[in-house]
C-alpha cells in the first residue's frame, strides 16, 4: 500500500458538506481508504513551507494568499499505486484542461480554484503528509 496526500480546497470547503461528501465519496469509490482527515486553517508558514518550490514563481504570493483564505480538508489516503491513481482521478491542474468525470473538471472553477490538491509524486506525498499530519 502506498500513502499519498490530498487537499480539498477553500472554495469547496466554503460551498459546504454536501461538496466535501461527494468529493470524499468519488476518492472512496476509487479504492482509497481514508487514514487521517482533518478539517483545519493552515497557518501562513506552514503554506509558505508547503508551497516553498515554488517561492520563485510569480503566482506564490497568490497561491498561499488563497490556500489561507480558509480552512482546509486535509486527507491522508492509501491504496496501490496510491499518488498516479488519485492524481488521475483528479485531473489537470486547469479544470478547463481536466478529463470529463475527474474532480476538477466537476468542481474545479479556474487554474487556482481548482478544488483539490494531490502530492505530485512519493516524495512529495511524504513530505507533505509530514508537515501536515506529523508523520
Amino acid at each position: 500500500m502506498q500513502k499519498t496526500y490530498s487537499m480539498i480546497k477553500p472554495e469547496i470547503v466554503a460551498a459546504g458538506e454536501q461538496k466535501i461528501g461527494e468529493i470524499l465519496a468519488i476518492i472512496n469509490r476509487a479504492g482509497f481508504r481514508i487514514t487521517g482527515m482533518e478539517l483545519r486553517q493552515l497557518d501562513r508558514a506552514l503554506i509558505e513551507d508547503f508551497y516553498g518550490e515554488h517561492r520563485e514563481r510569480p503566482f506564490y504570493g497568490e497561491l498561499c494568499d488563497y490556500i489561507n483564505s480558509g480552512p482546509v480538508v486535509a486527507l491522508r489516503l492509501e491504496r496501490e499505486n496510491a499518488v498516479a491513481a488519485l492524481r488521475e482521478l483528479i485531473g489537470a491542474t486547469n479544470p478547463a484542461d481536466a478529463a470529463i468525470g475527474t474532480i476538477r473538471d466537476l468542481y474545479g472553477a479556474s487554474l487556482q480554484n481548482n478544488a483539490i490538491h494531490a502530492s505530485a509524486n512519493a516524495d512529495d506525498a511524504a513530505r507533505e503528509l509530514g508537515l501536515i499530519f506529523g508523520q
